[in-house]
């Protein structure tokens, strides 16, 4: 997972962001998008960093915590419903993407999980880089796990959604409860419409 990595080092890069987002898809909630730059020495790679989707919720706890304790740097954006509804989530998350970026102190390269973005450092754009990249794999567990505790939050908030057992995606009991109760603010307008009149 250290292909990209070792390459922009060779070419004499010294501080690699990944960049990765959570909750694109959901009905409800924000949109959370992690920057991290990791230590690349050979004796600093956390074992088991991945793709946050392919490890268990207990996993992502774990790695979550080693990888906030390594890193060099971490940046974290939550872009909320209403900004989804008003950009559109492409626009909310390359936002949250710029905002990280912008917030590292030291950067020379960011390797970026999908999304082809203008920024002021280079970026390359990974399709599955979650999966490809060890700096994309250590934010998209940092943008799960953050995403995760959100949801689980806003369900003691609004606990006839259930947060936190389908994080706001689509599942059929989402759609089921929010048939029967309406929409709650951090409900996405522009994403609930084929569900129920708003």
């Amino acid at each position: 997972m250290l292909e990209y990595e070792r390459q922009l080092q060779e070419a004499g890069a010294k501080y690699i962001a990944g960049i990765d987002e959570a909750g694109r898809g959901p009905l409800a909630g924000p949109v959370v998008v992690a920057g991290v730059i990791m230590p690349l020495d050979d004796n600093d790679i956390i074992v088991g960093v991945n793709d946050s989707k392919k490890l268990s919720a207990k996993k992502r706890d774990v790695l979550y915590d080693l990888i906030l304790d390594k890193a060099i740097e971490v940046q974290v954006a939550i872009i909320d419903s209403e900004t989804i509804d008003r950009d559109n989530i492409l626009n909310a998350t390359k936002s949250g993407m710029i905002q990280c970026i912008n917030g590292f102190k030291k950067v020379d390269r960011v390797l970026i999980d999908a999304v082809a973005l203008a920024a002021k450092v280079p970026t390359l754009s990974i399709i599955h880089g979650d999966a490809l990249s060890y700096c994309i794999a250590a934010a998209s567990i940092v943008a799960k796990v953050t995403r995760d505790r959100l949801m689980m939050e806003y369900s003691l908030q609004y606990p006839q959604y259930n947060f936190a057992k389908h994080k706001g995606y689509g599942t059929a009991e989402h759609i089921r409860l929010l048939k029967e109760h309406g929409p709650c603010p951090i409900h996405r307008r522009t994403f609930i419409g084929h569900f129920v009149e708003i």
